[in-house]
C-alpha cells in the first residue's frame, strides 16, 4: 500500500484548500512537527550535558561519541522500520507511539547510573528520533495543497531548529549547577505533548482513501477544501490509484527504488542525504560547546555561545521558509553549499593559526546561518518531491535512513579524527564535501517549485543522461 500514499504529482490528495482549511493545515502541521521539534531537542541536548555527565561517569573520548552518536544507530532502525507501522497503523498512530517512545528514552536517560544505562537512553531516543524524521515529512506532504507544499514541509525543519535552540538554552539554564538529569529531562513535556497531542490530528486522507476509508477522507478533505470539492478530489485520487494499479505490482515499495526510472531520484536523495551530514553541520550542532571550549572559554560560557548559534539556526531557517517557494531550491541549495565551504574554510585557518576565540564563533554561526537557510530545510522538502508515488515512503525512508547513517559516522568519528590530524585539518575536510556536493548540485538536483512530478521527473531523467518518462506511465 506504500505506493497510494501519493497522486502522480508531488503534493496529496488535496490540490488546494479554502482559507480556513489552510489554518487547519497550518495547526495541524505544528502539531505534527512536534515529532522535529523532539528530534531538534534530543540531539541538541547532549551537547551541554555531556560536559558534565563525562566527568560524572568518567568517559574517554570514544566513550564520549559513543553516548552522541548511539542515538544514530537508533535512528538508522527506527527509520528503516517505521513505514511498515505507518503504512498499516496509520500516520496519527505512529506518531502517538513515537511520542511513548520518546518519553521511555528520556526516563532511562535521567535515571541512568552508568555509561551503559547512557548508552541504552540514548538508543532508545534515537529508535524515535528516527522514526520521527520520517514519518513527519510524509504526513506533512500528504495534508499539503501544491501552493504551501515547501512551506508546510520547512515546518518539520523550523521546529527542528527551534528544538535545538531550546535545548541550548535548557543547557545554559542548568550549566551553573551542572544539572545534567534535568537537561535530558526537559524533553519529556515535548514528548508528552506529542504522545496525546496525536489524539488530535486527522488520519492523513491519502492513507484512509488507500485502506479503503473513503468516507472518512472525504469527510476530513471537505473539511479543509469544502464541501462542494470533496468529491472531485475523492474521485480524481481514486482514478490515480486506479492507473498505478495498472503498473506492475512488484515494482512497488523497496523493490522500485532500484529501478531505471527511480534511480535517478534516489541519487538525488541519497546523496544530498549524505551531504547534509558530511558537510559537517552536527558536528557544530552536538560538539558546539566542546568546540568553543578549546578555544579557552569555560564551560557555562561555551553554551552560551552555543545559545547564539541555535538562535542563528532557527532564524535563518523561518528565512529559508518564506524564501523556499519564492527563489526555489536549487538557488537556496547553491547559495547554502558555497558559503558553508568558505565558513569552514576559515573556521578550519582560525584553529591551524590560533586566531582567538572570537573568530571561530563568528565563522560558526555564519555557517548555521548557511546551512539553515539552504540545505538543511531544502533535504527534507526534496525528499517529498522527486520520488513517483509507488516509490514515495520507500524513497523516503531509504534518504532518511543515509541521511542517519552519515550522522552516525562523522558523529562517532568526529572527537577521534580532531585527535589524530587536529581540528582546523577536520574542518578542511568538511569544505572539500561542500565543494563536491556543490558540484553534484549544479549537475544533477533539479528545480522542484512550482511542478508537478511529471516536469520533475523529465529533468531528473535529463540531468542523469536518460529519457524522461512519458504523462501517461506517471
Amino acid at each position: 500500500m506504500q505506493g497510494f500514499s501519493r497522486s502522480p504529482g508531488v503534493d496529496g490528495p488535496l490540490s488546494d484548500a479554502a482559507r480556513e482549511g489552510r489554518r487547519k493545515i497550518w495547526r495541524w502541521a505544528g502539531l505534527i512537527a512536534v515529532g522535529g521539534f523532539l528530534f531538534g531537542y534530543d540531539t541538541g541536548v547532549v551537547s551541554g550535558a555531556l560536559l558534565f555527565f563525562k566527568q560524572d561517569f568518567h568517559l574517554d573520548r570514544f566513550q564520549q561519541g559513543s553516548v552522541v552518536s548511539v542515538l544514530l544507530l537508533g535512528a538508522i532502525a527506527g527509520a528503516l522500520g517505521v513505514s511498515r507501522v505507518s503504512d498499516r497503523w496509520g500516520r496519527r498512530m505512529t506518531l502517538g507511539l513515537e511520542g511513548v517512545v520518546f518519553l521511555v528514552g528520556t526516563v532511562v536517560l535521567v535515571t541512568a547510573q552508568g555509561y551503559a544505562m547512557m548508552l541504552v537512553g540514548r538508543f532508545v531516543l534515537g529508535l524515535a528520533v528516527g522514526a520521527a524524521s520520517a514519518t513527519v515529512p510524509v504526513y506533512l506532504s500528504e495534508i499539503s495543497p501544491a501552493s504551501i507544499r515547501g512551506r508546510v514541509l520547512t515546518v518539520n525543519q523550523l521546529l527542528l531548529t527551534a528544538g535545538i535552540l531550546v535545548a541550548y538554552g535548557v543547557n545554559l539554564a542548568f550549566s551553573s549547577s551542572g544539572n545534567w538529569r534535568a537537561m535530558f529531562a526537559a524533553g519529556g513535556i515535548p514528548a508528552l505533548v506529542l504522545a496525546i497531542g496525536s489524539l488530535r490530528l486527522p488520519e492523513s486522507p491519502a492513507w484512509q482513501l488507500a485502506h479503503g476509508q473513503g468516507d472518512r477522507a472525504r469527510a476530513m478533505i471537505a473539511s479543509v477544501a469544502g464541501e462542494s470539492r470533496a468529491d472531485e478530489v475523492v474521485e480524481r485520487f481514486e482514478s490515480t490509484r486506479r492507473s498505478l494499479q495498472q503498473e506492475d505490482d512488484s515494482q512497488r515499495g523497496r523493490s522500485v527504488l532500484l529501478s531505471a526510472r527511480v534511480r535517478p531520484a534516489l541519487a538525488v536523495g541519497l546523496t544530498l542525504a549524505a551531504l547534509q551530514q558530511f558537510g559537517g553541520i552536527n558536528t557544530i550542532i552536538y560538539y558546539a560547546p566542546t568546540i568553543i571550549q578549546e578555544t579557552g572559554l569555560s564551560a557555562s560560557n561555551s553554551i552560551f555561545y552555543s545559545v547564539a548559534i541555535g538562535a542563528i539556526n532557527l532564524i535563518m531557517t523561518i528565512v529559508a521558509i518564506r524564501l523556499v517557494d519564492r527563489l526555489g531550491r536549487r538557488p537556496l541549495l547553491l547559495f547554502s553549499l558555497a558559503v558553508m565551504m568558505v565558513m569552514l574554510a576559515l573556521l578550519g585557518l582560525t584553529f591551524v593559526a590560533g586566531l582567538g576565540s572570537v573568530l571561530p564563533v563568528v565563522f560558526m554561526v555564519l555557517y548555521i546561518a548557511a546551512f539553515a537557510a539552504g540545505l538543511g530545510p531544502v533535504f527534507w522538502v526534496l525528499i517529498g518531491e522527486i520520488f513517483p508515488a509507488n516509490a514515495h515512503a520507500a524513497g523516503s525512508s531509504a534518504s532518511t535512513a543515509v541521511n542517519w547513517t552519515s550522522n552516525f559516522v562523522v558523529s562517532l568519528f568526529f572527537l577521534p579524527v580532531v585527535g589524530l590530524i587536529g581540528q582546523g585539518e577536520t574542518f578542511w575536510v568538511f569544505a572539500v564535501v561542500c565543494l563536491l556536493g556543490l558540484m553534484f548540485v549544479l549537475r544533477y538536483v533539479p528545480e522542484t517549485r512550482n511542478r508537478d512530478f511529471a516536469e520533475i521527473d523529465a529533468e531528473l531523467q535529463a540531468r542523469a543522461g536518460r529519457r524522461p518518462v512519458s504523462r501517461t506511465s506517471q
